[in-house]
C-alpha cells in the first residue's frame, strides 16, 4: 500500500477563467473539468503570480515570485538544445521534494523554463514541448534529450504520453506524479485544431467573449483577432478538445481503479481576454502591461475522493504561491525554507471547505509583471507601475469590472497610501535586488536571458513583432 497518493497537476496554457462550465460559461461545453469540479473544490478566487506563461510556471514550481527566481517574461532564449539556458538552476522545485520522499516524477506537455532538452527538477520521464508554442500539428517535442516531432494533434500526443506514464507507474511500490501540461489554449487558433470540434461553435453567439471596442493600449494580437470568429472558434474549439483529453485521463483512472489513489489539481499558468476589455491576450496584450481580472485569475479545481469534500466552492483570496506549501503540507513534507517565502498552505480549506480556516497574515493577493505590481483585496484593487505609471485603482464590490479607474479620485489618498504601502512593504520583504522585476525593462516581448540588476537581456517594446 502506499504511504501517500498519486498526484497530477493538469496545467493548462492561457486559459481565462471565463471558459469552463463549472464557472458559469453556459457555451463552451466543458463537461470533464465540470465533472472534475463535481468531484473536488472549486476556487473562484484564485491568481497566478504573473500574467504570461514563464514566471508564472517558474512560481508555481518553486514557490517564489518573479522577483526572487528571476524569471520576468515568457522565456524567447534558451530553451533549444543550442546554447540553452536553465533560468531555474539552483533553485528547489516542489518536484524535488516528491522525489525525495519516493514520487516517480513525470512531465507531458509544455516546461518553457529554459534548456527544454534537459530533463530538470527531479523529473525521471520526460516529454517537453521544445519552446513554449508551436503549431499543433507536428511540434517539436523533446524525449528526455532526443528531439523529436508530435506526429499528429499536440493535445491528444500529451495526453497519450501522459497515459503511458500513468499504466507504467500506476502499480509500482511508489506513488507517481504527472505534470500534465496543455499547451492549449494558447495560439496558433485557425487551422490547428480538429475541424469537427471547431464546426461545434459555427453557430455560438460567443457572449461570454464580447469583442469590446479596442482598447487605446492594446497590441498588435488584438488587431489580428478582435471581432474575427474563426480566432474565437479555434480558441474554444482548443480548449473543448483540451477537455476532452482531460476525460481520457479520468475514465482511465476510474477504469484502473486508481481515482480514489489520486490527489489531481488542475488550473492554468495565467488568465486570458478574447476581446474583453476590447483587447486580445494576457498581461502582455497591452502596453502598458495590464493587471486585469482576467488576466491575473486563474481557475483552480482540486479533487481527491473521500478526503476533499465534493462539489464545494471556495472564494477565498489565494495564490499560485500558496500551491506548493500547500501541497507539500497535504503530503506532511517538510520545507526548511518556507519561512521565506511568502506562500502560506490553505491545507485546512481542503479538510473541510471552510474559508474562514484559513489564516493568512492579510486577506490580500499580490502580482508582478516586471515593472508592474498589483495589490488586491475583496475591494480594492491597485497597480503601480514603475518609475512613472500609469498607476491605478479600482473598487471591486462596486466596478467588477474594472470600468472606472479612480487613481486621481482625491477622497481616496488614504486607501491608495495603504494599499501602496502594503505593496512596497510585501516587494521589500520577498524580493531580491538583484532580480527585482521593477529593475528590469520588461516588455512583454520576451526574456533573452537570465535577469540581473544590470542585465540587458530584454528588447525594447519595439523590437520584436510577434509574442
Amino acid at each position: 500500500m502506499k504511504k501517500r497518493p498519486n498526484i497530477i497537476v493538469i496545467l493548462t496554457d492561457d486559459q481565462g477563467i471565463w471558459t469552463l462550465g463549472c464557472y458559469g460559461n453556459i457555451e463552451l461545453p466543458t463537461p470533464n473539468l465540470d465533472r472534475l469540479a463535481a468531484a473536488g473544490m472549486r476556487f473562484d478566487n484564485f491568481f497566478c503570480v504573473s500574467p504570461v506563461c514563464s514566471p508564472a510556471r517558474a512560481s508555481l514550481l518553486t514557490g517564489a515570485i518573479p522577483s526572487t527566481h528571476g524569471v520576468h517574461d515568457w522565456i524567447r532564449g534558451g530553451n533549444s538544445r543550442e546554447n540553452p539556458i536553465e533560468y531555474l538552476a539552483g533553485r528547489k522545485g516542489y518536484t524535488d521534494f516528491l522525489a525525495e520522499n519516493d514520487y516517480i516524477c513525470g512531465l507531458s506537455g509544455k516546461w518553457h523554463l529554459g534548456a527544454s532538452a534537459m530533463p530538470q527538477k527531479s523529473f525521471s520521464h520526460w516529454y517537453a514541448h521544445e519552446g513554449g508554442v508551436s503549431s499543433y500539428y507536428n511540434a517539436p517535442m523533446y524525449r528526455n534529450d532526443k528531439p523529436e516531432i508530435a506526429n499528429g494533434y499536440l493535445t491528444d500526443l500529451i495526453t497519450d504520453d501522459a497515459l503511458e506514464f500513468i499504466k507504467i507507474n500506476k502499480d509500482g511500490d511508489s506513488p507517481f506524479y504527472l505534470s500534465l501540461h496543455y499547451t492549449a489554449p494558447h495560439s496558433p487558433w485557425i487551422d490547428n485544431h480538429p475541424r469537427e470540434v471547431v464546426e461545434i461553435f459555427d453557430d455560438c453567439p460567443f457572449v461570454s467573449c464580447p469583442q469590446e471596442p479596442e482598447h487605446p493600449w492594446a497590441s498588435h494580437l488584438t488587431k489580428q483577432c478582435l471581432g474575427n470568429r474563426e480566432q474565437l472558434k479555434g480558441y474554444f474549439a482548443a480548449v473543448n478538445a483540451m477537455d476532452t483529453n482531460v476525460g481520457r485521463i479520468l475514465d482511465y483512472l476510474e477504469t484502473a481503479g486508481i481515482r480514489e489513489e489520486t490527489l489531481i489539481f488542475f488550473t492554468s499558468d495565467n488568465g486570458f481576454s478574447c476581446g474583453h476589455h476590447g483587447f486580445w491576450g494576457k498581461g502582455n496584450g497591452t502596453f502598458p502591461l495590464n493587471m486585469y481580472e482576467n488576466s491575473v485569475k486563474v481557475p483552480m479545481i482540486i479533487s481527491h475522493p473521500g478526503i476533499i469534500p465534493e462539489g464545494a466552492s471556495c472564494d477565498a483570496l489565494l495564490s499560485h504561491y500558496d500551491f506548493m506549501p500547500t501541497l507539500l503540507d497535504y503530503l506532511k513534507i517538510s520545507n526548511p525554507k518556507q519561512k521565506i517565502l511568502p506562500g502560506k498552505s490553505f491545507l485546512p480549506l481542503l479538510r473541510n471547505g471552510n474559508s474562514n480556516d484559513i489564516q493568512h497574515e492579510n486577506i490580500v493577493v499580490f502580482d508582478e509583471y516586471g515593472p508592474v505590481r498589483m495589490i488586491r483585496t475583496k475591494e480594492w484593487k491597485y497597480i503601480h507601475r514603475y518609475p512613472y505609471g500609469p498607476n491605478e485603482l479600482y473598487n471591486l464590490r462596486d466596478d467588477p469590472d474594472e470600468r472606472e479607474n479612480l487613481i486621481k479620485d482625491k477622497g481616496k489618498g488614504k486607501i491608495i497610501r495603504d494599499l501602496n504601502g502594503m505593496l512596497q512593504e510585501w516587494f521589500c520583504t520577498y524580493a531580491d535586488q538583484k532580480v527585482d522585476g521593477c529593475r528590469e525593462a520588461v516588455t512583454g516581448r520576451g526574456q533573452l536571458t537570465m535577469a540581473g540588476i544590470n542585465s540587458k537581456g530584454y528588447k525594447t517594446y519595439e523590437d520584436l513583432d510577434v509574442f
